[in-house]
């Protein structure tokens, strides 16, 4: 009896929250679904928009990453959702939302087996298996187009970058952008290096009024008198690039300068201008003829160089400078003391031309590296900007689609495919896999389900006729969504494709986070130690009583079902 009567030992600090069991499982799985409801109608060509209003600006969005970012998740398992679309949008660009929402259904197929009591290893040991036999079979499915010719080829990057902007704002302009994405991407290196692609956005105008400039443009910068005078154009000009500050400096505040003879005082002014003139003549004399400085060009400077025949451009944001160095073959100066021709870059043809309000500084045919730059155009800031994301995302997919040069149907049809074989294969086996890879196999179905739904289709109907076309057979295989008709339709055939990483990486990313969500059996928090830290910054948990601040919002979204 004596060992009933020892005391418990306390190895957690007081007031630390621990939650453990299946009842913590289930609760992080309710966490997921909740963060994946707010994405899923996101989803497809008709999916809807999210404004998401915070305190420095509106944001409107279809973007699943861009959401899931913005909503500033606390939760630490439904943060595991919003680390996989962030994965998903650096490693392929898009697919972000697809991959959210299949983690989510994964998650629910297996919660109904957690809360029976079958173990959370046994679960993840089958989705582990099923996600090897999907991805086995979807890179056996992949049709190859390394062998089709150039012209060929183009084509399939544009259906690629279509089938990507068929769910962006930019869906009814997708044949305009399409073919100017390709375009962009032929001209980048062969590591297809995306620093080498601008974005500039005008606002005002027709979202047609759009161009690709082949080479760098960035916005005319401020200013001094004498610019006008300055010519806008040259052909095969020099162009030195200079991080230097090209005006006459001023004395610090409190300097003091003593003199006895007032023509002392004439010696330093005259010292100062000689200063500023040896560093513009030395400019001068190196022959070229535009200039451009991270740092500011005066007045004095400006004049010098308008009337001389020259052009020159201040305060240029750094990351424009390194995309004109890396085309036009500059190396960035901080002296103008022994600048030779090797340091000097050069285009094809320079001018400053007008795009709506702006002014713009274009450089074409650079013969270093090949670089693009978009130029956008558009009503609003808020389109302007979901247009950027719409663009990155199709950018991303013909850069992918242009090095792997496989691809599989879209709407929907590669994951009836893979659910139709996973089912197939889950009748060969017995066991309790059995199950777990049928839900895995049923789980698949969310995203046609989730077109159809977003589309107002009757998705059961939708997703019936599709389950009857992919068991025919090998004819049958490339059938999805059809959100023209209101039915189901053979996807390559209506050139309806993705490229073949884009759903490899999504598969393999939301069994991994659902495999690591199921693995978490306890969750320890400690509510003074977060308070400890925020208090000595005076942030949000400063003068608030326990369970006030982040903890808050962190109770609330964990306690949801079933705690």
């Amino acid at each position: 009896m004596s060992h009933m009567l020892q005391p418990p030992i306390v190895l957690l600090r007081e007031g630390t929250d621990t939650s453990q069991g299946r009842a913590q499982i289930i609760s992080n799985i309710n966490a997921c679904q909740s963060i994946a409801d707010v994405v899923r109608s996101t989803l497809g060509p008709r999916g809807m928009d999210k404004l998401i209003h915070q305190a420095n600006g509106v944001t409107i969005t279809n973007d699943g990453a861009t959401v899931l970012k913005l909503l500033e998740v606390v939760h630490p398992a439904a943060k595991t959702l919003v680390d996989i679309a962030k994965s998903q949008d650096n490693e392929v660009g898009d697919g972000t939302t697809s991959v959210t929402l299949l983690a989510s259904e994964f998650l629910k197929e297996a919660k109904a087996y957690v809360e029976e009591g079958l173990h959370s290893q046994v679960i993840i040991k089958a989705y582990r298996k099923a996600q090897q036999l999907a991805i086995a079979k979807l890179k056996e499915l992949a049709v190859n187009l390394q062998t089709k010719n150039v012209e060929e080829k183009v084509t399939m990057l544009r259906r690629c970058a279509e089938t990507s902007l068929n769910s962006k704002l930019l869906a009814s302009y997708k044949s305009f952008f399409s073919e100017m994405i390709v375009k962009a991407i032929e001209h980048l290196d062969e590591d297809f290096g995306l620093s080498l692609l601008g974005v500039k956005k005008v606002t005002g105008g027709s979202v047609t009024d759009s161009f690709l400039v082949d080479g760098v443009a960035f916005k005319k910068t401020f200013s001094y008198a004498g610019f006008e005078q300055q010519p806008k154009s040259f052909k095969h000009p020099k162009i030195l690039l200079l991080n230097l500050e090209l005006e006459l400096k001023s004395e610090k505040e409190n300097a003091e300068v003593r003199i006895e003879d007032p023509e002392a005082y004439q010696s330093i002014v005259d010292a100062e201008w000689n200063i500023i003139y040896e560093k513009l003549d030395k400019i001068v004399a190196t022959g070229a003829q535009v200039i451009l400085s991270r740092l500011a060009i005066g007045d004095l400077a400006t004049q010098y160089f308008a009337d001389r025949g020259l052009f020159c451009a201040g305060r240029v944001a750094d990351e424009d400078l390194q995309r004109v160095a890396k085309a036009t073959g500059g190396i960035v100066q901080t002296t103008v003391n022994g600048v030779t021709e090797k340091v000097l870059g050069t285009c094809g043809y320079f001018e400053e031309k007008q795009v709506g309000g702006e002014r713009f500084n274009i450089f074409i045919d650079c013969p270093q590296s090949r670089t693009s730059t978009f130029v956008l155009r558009g009503g609003a800031e808020q389109y302007l900007d979901e247009a950027e994301r719409s663009l990155h995302d199709a950018i991303m997919i013909v850069r992918r689609a242009n090095k792997s040069t496989t691809v599989v149907g879209g709407g929907g049809a590669i994951e009836m495919e893979l659910s139709r074989y996973l089912r197939e294969y889950s009748r060969s086996i017995s066991g309790k896999q059995q199950l777990i890879i049928n839900s895995y196999a049923r789980a698949l179905e969310t995203i046609p389900r989730s077109l159809a739904d977003n589309a107002g289709f009757d998705s059961t109907d939708i997703l019936n006729k599709l389950r009857h076309k992919h068991a025919t057979g090998k004819d049958g295989r490339w059938y999805g969504v059809d959100m023209v008709s209101e039915g189901i339709c053979d996807t390559i055939e209506s050139f309806v494709w993705e490229p073949t990483v884009v759903k490899l990486n999504a598969i393999a990313s939301a069994t991994e986070a659902a495999c690591m969500i199921l693995s978490v059996d306890e969750t320890v928090r400690n509510p003074q130690s977060q308070q400890a830290q925020a208090a000595p910054g005076g942030g949000r948990g400063r003068g608030m009583p326990p369970g006030m601040g982040r903890g808050r919002g962190l109770r609330a979204m964990r306690g949801r079902g079933g705690k």
